[in-house]
């Protein structure tokens, strides 16, 4: 029965992610990337902006307009004679120096910018949207580790008081198991807001305000060993960063490219009739004028251009410094903590949970004191407490590799 139902529960995942309609089941990771991929805010703003840039490239590919014009002088009439003379004219500005190719060029190069900028929110989105997920899970997990602990508590405290009414502790020993199991209630309420908390940010990644999902649903302690250093660096050139800091050199070195021609002045065609009543014919107008460049010659906004080239280069040989330092310090972390939830898992933890069932069996008959038991309880809580913590901070350094190298690297 299950092998027919599981392909209809994920074709219905799918369905949901694919509409962007937030479903009310357990939320698996790719679901989530899906939804922040498809309702996320900025990537909506991004995706316009790119759209914006294609009518920036169309309107720079555009010939200027050609201008009309229409003259009439001397109305008057002197002795039954008309004077008057009509004069039409047509003007074509004519661009030199190749303006209107480095116009398109520029945005051109406008429009990758919008598309690298795209792909590094993209890129972005998804890392915070993983870590956000896995906070999530962190905070289930936690939940459920505090719910075990407020069980463990009401039962050490009504098996202290059994042993008070038997006349075989203090009474005071059953009071020091109420307010333990007090304290641990307080750490689930804490545990129960903060998974509400993770859970409304995951949400607001795809714009929702009241999340749907009650839960997620995926695998927390699979670590992967990441690949060699030098095979990350080597991607490091195609980093969404670093693509927006190369595509911006290219835009300032079109837009200088621009500046530049506008050095060469534009002449503008006249061609027209001249019609004059007092001869009674038509003659034809041609005309050409040229702009003296001998004051503006467009090299201040030439050094301008020249001078944010130059920034611009600078940025980029800065994002790749930047990103190397990243890189290097999101692999640490990830190792360091990697590392640390392995020692957990493998020698800490199965130490604490047997000395700590050792010492609540040893407590049931009475080999053993509450405080002890207590002691045992808070070694194995802040144990696993600690195990989840290190998970979580290994997830974190890997959203941040993936938000560094791209989500085509992930």
């Amino acid at each position: 029965m299950f092998k027919f139902i599981l392909p209809l529960w994920l074709a219905a995942w799918s369905a949901c992610a694919q509409a962007g309609i937030e479903p009310s089941t357990p939320l698996t990771l790719s679901t989530a990337l899906a939804l922040a991929d498809g309702a996320n805010a900025d990537l909506a703003a991004a995706r316009h902006e790119l759209l914006a840039e294609d009518g920036a490239v169309q309107q720079a590919g555009l010939l200027p307009n050609p201008s009309l014009s229409m003259e009439r002088v001397d109305r008057r009439r002197d002795g039954g004679d008309d004077r008057r003379e009509t004069t039409v004219l047509l003007s074509q500005p004519l661009e030199l120096g190749g303006k209107r190719a480095a116009r398109v060029q520029a945005a051109q190069r406008g429009r990758e910018g919008a598309a690298a900028a795209l792909a590094q929110r993209r890129a972005e989105v998804r890392a915070e949207t993983a870590a956000a997920w896995f906070a999530v899970l962190a905070a289930q997990e936690q939940l459920r580790l505090a719910q075990q602990a407020s069980e463990l508590a009401r039962r050490v405290a009504s098996a202290t008081g059994r042993r008070v009414v038997a006349g075989k502790v203090s009474p005071v020993e059953e009071t020091r198991a109420q307010v333990a199991a007090s304290t641990v209630g307080l750490e689930l309420i804490r545990a129960q807001s903060t998974l509400a908390t993770a859970r409304a940010r995951l949400a607001a990644l795809w714009g929702n305000p009241s999340p749907r999902f009650e839960q997620v649903a995926g695998e927390f302690e699979a670590l992967p060993e990441l690949p060699a250093l030098a095979a990350q660096r080597a991607l490091l050139a195609r980093a969404p960063a670093m693509q927006v800091a190369q595509v911006e050199l290219e835009r300032r070195q079109a837009l200088t490219q621009v500046e530049r021609s506008r050095r060469a002045p534009d002449v503008a065609l006249t061609v027209g009739s001249r019609r004059s009543e007092e001869l009674g014919r038509s003659q034809a107008v041609i005309g050409l004028s040229v702009p003296l460049p001998l004051f503006d010659r467009n090299q201040g906004a030439l050094l301008e251009a020249a001078r944010r080239t130059d920034k611009a280069r600078d940025g980029l040989a800065a994002t790749a410094a930047r990103l190397e330092t990243e890189l290097v310090q999101a692999r640490e972390d990830y190792a360091s903590a990697r590392a640390q939830a392995q020692t957990l898992r493998d020698e800490i933890l199965p130490g604490a949970r047997s000395a700590y069932e050792a010492t609540s069996t040893g407590f049931d008959y009475g080999k053993f004191g509450f405080l002890d038991v207590l002691d045992a309880q808070r070694t194995l809580l802040q144990a696993q407490s600690h195990y989840l913590t290190t998970l979580a901070d290994a997830h974190r350094a890997q959203a941040a590799i993936s938000r560094i190298l791209g989500a085509e690297h992930e």
